[in-house]
C-alpha cells in the first residue's frame, strides 16, 4: 500500500466557497495527513482498525465531483482513496442487478453493460464514482423516470469505523423488495461517509429502451414551461428527462454550445420506449406544451443530435462560466413541491438582479430541483458576501414553501445549519444519536452534515 502526503485537487465547486455556515470562509482544499489507497475490503477494514485505535479521521474520497466540500479534510486525518477498487464483481443480468467497487464510475459500468442491452441511467453529469453517488445520494436529469441513488440501492458493503463490516440488506442479497428489520440500506445512502466506508454497492438495472428521441420547446414564462410539465405528469406520460433551463442559461448555452434556441424559459425533453409509444408520448406532451403557449418541439432524433443536446446541457456549468471570463462558479441547489416552482424561480430572479449577481438557473423540473449556477469573483470579498447572502435566502425560501435546502448535492461543510433548519431538534437529536452509536469517537468525515464540536 502506497501513502502520499498531498491534497486531493478535487474538481468541485466548493473549493473556494462555503454556501452556507459562516465559520469556514471557502471550500479550499485541506489535505489529509496521510492518503492511502486500499486495493480490497480487508485492507480497508486493516486501515480503519488502525486508525480507530489512534483516534486518526477517516475521510472516504471517490472521484472528488462532489459540490459541498464533503471531502475536505477539516480536521486532517488519513484519506482513503478508493480508485483502485474498481471491479465489476457481479452481474445478473436476468435479475437486472450488479454490484461495483468504489472506483467504478457510472459511463465505466454503462461501458461495461453496453453488449449486455441493459444500463445504469442515474445520471449526475459528472462521471462519479457509483459508491459515492451512493454516499451522497445523487440523483440528475433521469429521476423523474428512473429515480434517485435511494431508489436503485438494493444493497452496500460498508466498513464502519472500528473496521467492522456490515451487509446492510445481508451478505449477498438483492431481493427486488424487502420488508426486513430496519432499511439500513437507506440509512448509508446520502451519509456522505460520516457513517461509515461504502466499498461496494449493489445496483438496479435497466433495459436500453428500444428508441430515445429528445426535443427543445420555448416558453413565454416560467409559469407556462412549468405548468407543462405538471400537466405532462399528470397524463401519465413516463418522461425519461424534462429539464429547465431560464432564459439567462440558455442564452449561456447557445453561446458556448453554437446553438440557436430563442432566449427564453425552456424545457429539454427527452423520451424513452418502443416506436409506437413514443408516438403516443410525443403528441401528448406536444399537445399539452402547445396548450400552455409552448413552441413546436425541434426534435435531436439521431443519437450524435441527441447527444449533443444533452451535451450541451451537462456543459451548462463551463456555459456559465464563460459569461465572465475569469470569475470561478459556485452551484447550489433546493428542492420544492412542482406547484411552488414558479414562484420561487420568479422570487430567485429577482433578487439575482436585485443584487447584482449573475447565477443562470437550470433545472430537474419533474422533482422541483433546480440549481442556481453562482458566477463570481473569489478575489471580491464583498460581490463573495452577496452571493453567500443570496444562497442562504434561497435555502430558507425553499423551506419555506414546504421544500429542502438541497434535492441532490448533500449537505457537506455548506449547508449544517440550514439543515437543522429543515430538519428541527428533534430529527437532528436522532441523527446524533445515529451517529454516535455508529462511530462515538467521531472519526468518519468530521465536521460534515452534523453541526457541533468534535472531539
Amino acid at each position: 500500500m502506497r501513502s502520499e502526503h498531498r491534497c486531493h485537487r478535487h474538481r468541485t465547486a466548493a473549493n473556494f466557497f462555503a454556501g452556507s455556515g459562516r465559520e469556514h470562509e471557502g471550500f479550499r482544499c485541506r489535505p489529509p495527513d496521510v492518503v492511502v489507497f486500499p486495493r480490497c475490503v480487508e485492507e480497508v477494514s486493516a486501515l480503519a482498525k488502525v486508525c480507530h485505535k489512534h483516534r486518526l479521521p477517516i475521510i472516504p474520497f471517490g472521484t472528488g465531483t462532489g459540490l459541498e466540500g464533503g471531502v475536505g479534510a477539516v480536521k486532517g486525518g488519513v484519506c482513503f482513496s478508493l480508485r483502485n477498487m474498481e471491479q465489476v464483481l457481479d452481474l445478473h443480468p436476468e435479475d437486472f442487478d450488479v454490484t461495483v467497487e468504489p472506483g467504478v464510475t457510472r459511463k465505466a459500468l454503462n461501458a461495461y453493460l453496453r453488449d449486455t442491452g441493459l444500463w445504469f441511467p442515474v445520471d449526475p453529469g459528472a462521471d462519479a464514482s457509483l459508491c459515492g453517488m451512493a454516499a451522497t445520494s445523487a440523483s440528475g436529469t433521469n429521476a423523474v423516470r428512473y429515480g434517485t441513488m435511494r431508489e436503485n440501492v438494493m444493497n452496500l458493503e460498508v466498513v464502519l469505523a472500528d473496521g467492522s463490516i456490515v451487509h446492510t440488506a445481508g451478505k449477498g442479497r438483492r431481493p427486488r423488495k424487502t420488508s426486513a428489520g430496519y432499511n439500513l440500506t437507506n440509512l448509508f445512502v446520502g451519509s456522505e461517509g460520516t457513517l461509515g466506508i461504502i466499498t461496494k454497492t449493489t445496483l438496479r438495472l435497466y433495459g436500453i429502451p428500444e428508441a430515445m428521441v429528445s426535443a427543445v420547446c420555448s416558453f413565454p414564462s416560467v409559469q407556462a414551461a412549468v405548468d407543462s410539465t405538471v400537466q405532462t405528469l399528470q397524463a401519465g406520460v413516463p418522461i425519461a428527462r424534462i429539464e429547465f433551463l431560464d432564459d439567462v442559461m440558455i442564452d449561456a448555452c447557445n453561446r458556448f454550445s453554437s446553438l440557436s434556441y430563442p432566449v427564453t424559459p425552456t424545457l429539454f425533453l427527452e423520451f424513452h420506449g418502443s416506436e409506437q409509444s413514443l408516438e403516443e408520448q410525443v403528441k401528448t406532451a406536444e399537445d399539452i406544451t402547445q396548450s400552455n403557449g409552448g413552441s413546436d418541439f425541434q426534435w435531436a432524433r439521431d443519437t450524435e443530435t441527441r447527444n449533443r443536446l444533452w451535451k450541451a446541457r451537462h456543459d451548462a456549468w463551463y456555459a456559465a462560466l464563460a459569461l465572465r471570463p475569469g470569475c470561478k462558479a459556485y452551484s447550489t441547489d433546493v428542492c420544492v413541491p412542482l406547484s411552488r416552482l414558479p414562484q420561487i424561480i420568479v422570487e430567485t430572479k429577482e433578487d439575482l438582479i436585485e443584487n447584482r449577481l449573475t447565477g443562470p438557473i437550470a433545472g430537474h423540473v419533474g422533482d422541483g430541483n433546480f440549481h442556481c449556477l453562482m458566477v463570481v469573483d473569489p478575489n471580491n470579498p464583498e460581490e463573495m458576501h452577496r452571493v453567500h447572502l443570496f444562497t442562504e435566502r434561497l435555502a430558507r425560501r425553499a423551506l419555506a414553501m414546504d421544500g429542502t435546502c438541497t434535492g441532490e448535492h448533500g449537505v457537506g461543510l455548506g449547508k449544517r445549519a440550514l439543515l437543522c433548519e429543515e430538519m428541527g431538534p428533534v430529527g437532528i437529536q436522532v441523527m446524533r444519536s445515529l451517529k454516535d452509536t455508529l462511530d462515538p469517537n467521531s472519526l468518519m468525515n468530521p465536521g460534515k452534515i452534523l453541526q457541533r464540536e468534535e472531539p
